[in-house]
């Protein structure tokens, strides 16, 4: 074994980056989207752990923008294809890999960096807060809607890639700033949303466009004939609606599609609207699982990007001890427009609560109530507890509907 070291990687070691991505993940089939990516890819922004001259360990970065509440929007460092190579493992790689990320996501004035787990228990030892949830929702085929809900009746007709790119490129970024945990896209991310290729896309058939005045729907079917007639599946890669109305009118197509026996969405928000417009929502099979992990890099510049649903003065007393640069007691004030302020304070807490904590609220995905319920939130002023957690909340679960 070599001596261990960590920098950032340069613009011609995509190709090494990847081979360690691939190997770390144990999955082949990356090989067939390493030129897709590499469009939406900045390696020079990513970091790698050598042992020698060997490239053991990465981890990934792409610049975006998140909205967050408010709506407002915030940079964002998103955290992606971070890995070890097998063999290299147990020896202080990854944390190596985190610590010169967030160090440099500090010294560069990124507020917040957020990323998909692999593994849930990995993260929150370098700060990152289990911070929104998504469902894995599958509809039946015809499930009806109740009698109160409006659907647009404008068309949606099916168009090709190319016709699609043209909407959803103009569409997506204006309801992207409305919805709490949606990302910014650059025109090499587009590429990587709607990627085909066989090994990509497993046993689904290439995306489908459905498209709307006011929305669209990305789809891939799976074919499955059956003794009992056909059961295909329709898979749910993204649907986006600017009005209800729209939103129900692409529901209705996809839960409309002859030879179909259900609709999936994996990333479905956890609050997603189809489940109160169904006459029997029991019909839905609805699974819960971890969304976006959340790491508050500069506590206070995260703090004062996002917009509180009340006025509130509270003193939070902070544990962060990956990030120092953050820990000690901070004063928080919100006023009646949802403006922050969070500066450094001597003034005692009143609330104490560890950095995994505060990202785990800050989107408002959970909220610090129920945090002190499982008690990770302790109160030291009585009635702190109760305006914090109400000035955090939000009116929308946070929903990230693509990974990254």
């Amino acid at each position: 074994m070599g001596e261990l070291s960590t920098r950032r990687l340069r613009t011609d070691e995509y190709d090494a980056f990847f081979d360690v991505f691939a190997a770390a993940f144990l999955d082949d089939s990356l090989e067939a989207v390493r030129s897709t990516y590499g469009s939406a890819f900045r390696p020079e922004l990513a970091h790698g752990a050598f042992d020698g001259d060997e490239l053991i360990g990465c981890a990934g970065q792409l610049d975006q923008e998140i909205t967050v509440p408010g709506p407002a929007r915030c940079p964002l460092a998103a955290v992606t294809a971070v890995g070890v190579k097998p063999g290299h493992r147990r020896r202080g790689v990854l944390t190596s890999l985190m610590r010169a990320q967030l160090d440099a996501l500090h010294d560069g004035g990124v507020p917040i960096a957020a990323l998909y787990a692999s593994e849930s228990g990995i993260y929150g030892r370098f700060g990152y807060g289990l911070a929104s949830f998504e469902s894995h929702l599958a509809v039946p085929r015809g499930a009806a809607f109740l009698s109160t809900v409006e659907v647009d009746g404008r068309p949606v007709r099916e168009v090709d890639r190319e016709q699609a790119l043209e909407v959803v490129r103009t569409r997506y970024p204006a309801i992207a700033e409305t919805r709490t945990g949606w990302l910014s896209r650059s025109d090499g991310s587009w590429e990587a949303r709607v990627l085909d290729g066989p090994n990509a896309r497993g046993d689904l058939s290439a995306p489908r466009f459905a498209v709307h005045p006011d929305g669209y729907a990305i789809y891939r079917p799976k074919r499955e004939w059956t003794t009992r007639g056909p059961a295909h599946e329709l898979h749910v890669a993204e649907l986006v609606a600017a009005t209800p109305q729209a939103y129900a009118a692409l529901w209705r197509y996809l839960l409309d599609v002859d030879l179909v026996a259900e609709v999936h969405w994996r990333k479905a928000a956890i609050d997603e609207p189809v489940l109160d417009m169904l006459v029997n929502p029991r019909a839905v099979d609805r699974r819960v699982l971890d969304g976006l992990w959340v790491r508050l890099v500069d506590l206070d510049r995260a703090l004062m990007a996002r917009r509180y649903a009340a006025p509130v003065d509270v003193v939070l007393d902070v544990t962060d001890r990956f990030c120092p640069w953050n820990e000690g007691r901070w004063r928080l004030r919100t006023d009646a427009s949802g403006s922050a302020t969070a500066t450094r304070t001597e003034d005692a807490g009143h609330l104490a609560l560890d950095v995994t904590d505060l990202a785990a609220a800050y989107l408002g995905g959970s909220t610090l109530a129920g945090l002190a319920r499982a008690g990770r939130v302790v109160e030291h002023e009585p009635g702190a507890l109760v305006a914090a957690s109400r000035a955090f909340a939000t009116d929308c679960a946070p929903h990230c509907q693509e990974g990254f």
